[in-house]
């Protein structure tokens, strides 16, 4: 698995458990608005905060707003480039 199809699937998964979205999450494309099927700040912050767990990363400060959690497809292409290399081919 890619790092790209890790970080999608974590990043769904934190959406399932955190989100409280309107609809399942396996219902979203991945340029889906998150915000208009409910994610609100504070559901953000969990999810963020579960995808860095899960991870092993830190987003940088500067990239913390709402824009990030625009969608899915914006999450992968913020987390893709923090997760630490694994080392072997893929």
């Amino acid at each position: 698995m890619s790092d790209q199809q890790r970080c999608e699937q974590v990043i769904r998964a934190a959406l399932a458990a955190q989100g409280q979205l309107a609809v399942p999450v396996d219902s979203l494309r991945a340029n889906d608005d998150l915000h208009a099927h409910g994610l609100t700040s504070l559901r953000s912050v969990r999810v963020l905060l579960a995808i860095e767990a899960e991870l092993g990363i830190e987003f940088p400060e500067d990239r913390l707003g709402r824009s990030l959690f625009t969608s899915i497809e914006n999450l992968v292409a913020e987390a893709t480039p923090l997760v630490p290399s694994q080392g072997g081919p893929q």
